[in-house]
């Protein structure tokens, strides 16, 4: 199947002081399964030793045994969604990360990319350390177990002063959970409560299937850890201004999520409005790729008065592959997954929304699937400004060259999707939507100024830590 589009990170889940830990960090992290349908895990903490269950796959077929909750007995757990950021798609990559050393053992969940994992990785396999797995999340677990520090939150302090890059983390010990946040904090990660129990997850949305409270978010370059003794926040890294991903209001964040101090679904809705404040088009009626584009669809109709109609329709139940009849369906990878409503589309002059353009493959097939509905026109409208750039701080998108619009112009791109028009929103245009402010948000993949610098490496390095497999 070739429905290219930006693929998720990951999701982090944890929960301290419940009697139903495991329980809790499965609803928490089918919440959070749009952050990545790849894999999942779960360890928890009964106070003396921690219990691990990870495995390929969605939250609900790796845990549809309820036996597997006998295995993960506590009052403290963490759990973690992936879709490979860096390191190839195998089990001894899935997350958390377990490991027993000479202080006990301990169990790690991270999402983000640490852009120099490639060059500490060289440094300590030179000083004898044996990797198991091609994460870069092995890296803190290593430089972790090297601490001579007694306490785990030096040993943690000492370990993340070592990288940069994205990455928000939870580490689970025997006897404390502690919650980590980058400097840049380009990653969301929010804290919530549930009668005594704390709780972390990557989206608020996960916070609401367990009837937590949403207390606060975790703050750029905060440190809380949380055991018996209640809660205590640091703030031990050198501090930098915020970069927030605005990417993750664009497409990754669920809509009903607070982040970053706003609700995505009103970001996507003003994002449509704004879009339809710069690219004025008379046609009949709006349509929304489904999901990501239905919000700003919403806002276009509702700034433009033009009427909004769902003219293509999402299966919500494709796995991963399929195979297809030796006669050949024209454009079955997209076909599979949308199909147009003709008694919507048919002599109308179509405007499709949608919130990005990656290779452009996909929008062509979209452009020419409208059109044999009977569309009269078909103008594609895009919720964001051209993706330029790949992203390094923990999302999987293609290399430059194989992003369209870092080598096309609009109309080459236009004529490549064969739509009748193509409009994008402009990065001015986005950003009030958002409502920046004095927020700083990374725009890297839109403006390629990164805010924190990735080594330059050879090319094989680079196939080792950028490369998204």
């Amino acid at each position: 199947m070739n429905f290219v589009r930006p693929e998720e990170e990951c999701g982090i889940f944890g929960i301290y002081n419940h009697p139903e830990a495991s329980n809790l960090t499965y609803l928490g992290l089918y919440a959070l399964q749009h952050r990545g349908q790849e894999s999942c895990g779960i360890v928890s903490s009964d106070g003396m030793d921690l219990h691990t269950h990870k495995s390929m796959g969605l939250v609900a077929d790796v845990f549809e045994d309820e036996e597997i909750f006998h295995t993960l007995p506590g009052n403290s757990a963490i759990g973690h969604v992936r879709y490979s950021t860096t390191g190839s798609s195998v089990l001894k990559n899935v997350q958390p990360i377990m490991v027993d050393y000479s202080r006990g053992s301990i169990a790690v969940a991270h999402n983000g990319n640490i852009v120099n994992a490639q060059i500490i990785k060289d440094e300590l396999e030179a000083w004898g350390s044996i990797f198991q797995t091609t994460m870069d999340t092995e890296i803190i677990v290593h430089l972790l177990a090297m601490s001579k520090a007694n306490a785990l939150l030096d040993r943690i302090t000492e370990a993340l002063a070592r990288v940069e890059g994205a990455y928000c983390l939870l580490f689970l010990t025997e006897t404390q959970m502690v919650a980590v946040r980058d400097p840049n904090g380009f990653r969301p990660l929010c804290l919530g409560k549930r009668g005594d129990a704390y709780v972390v997850a990557s989206e608020s949305c996960a916070l609401d299937l367990i009837e937590a409270k949403f207390v606060r978010e975790i703050e750029p370059g905060e440190v809380v850890v949380i055991d018996k003794e209640g809660i205590n926040s640091f703030f031990p890294f050198k501090k930098v201004i915020p970069t927030p991903c605005i990417f993750e209001f664009i497409y990754f964040a669920r809509p009903d999520s607070y982040i970053f101090g706003k609700n995505v679904y009103m970001v996507r809705k003003e994002l449509g409005r704004q879009l339809a404040r710069e690219n004025k088009i008379d046609a009949d009626i709006v349509i929304p790729v489904p999901d990501s584009g239905v919000p700003a669809a919403l806002g276009y109709a509702q700034e433009s008065g033009i009427r909004f109609e769902f003219g293509l329709m999402r299966n919500h139940y494709i796995g991963r592959t399929f195979i297809e009849p030796q006669q050949a369906i024209r454009h079955f990878g997209v076909k599979i997954k949308l199909n147009p409503v003709q008694d919507i589309i048919k002599g109308k002059r179509v405007i499709v929304i949608d919130d990005s353009i990656v290779r452009g493959t996909t929008s062509r097939k979209i452009v020419k699937m409208i059109r044999s509905a009977g569309a009269a026109e078909v103008h594609t409208l895009i919720s964001a400004p051209p993706t330029d750039y790949p992203c390094y701080y923990g999302i999987d998108t293609p290399t430059r060259k194989e992003l369209i619009s870092s080598s096309h112009t609009v109309d080459e791109i236009r004529k490549y999707i064969t739509a009748d028009s193509l409009g994008y929103l402009s990065v001015d245009g986005m950003l009030q939507a958002v409502g920046a402010g004095n927020t700083n948000f990374c725009k890297a993949c839109f403006s390629g100024s990164y805010p924190v610098e990735f080594p330059i490496l050879s090319p094989e390095a680079q196939l080792g830590i950028f490369n998204k497999e």
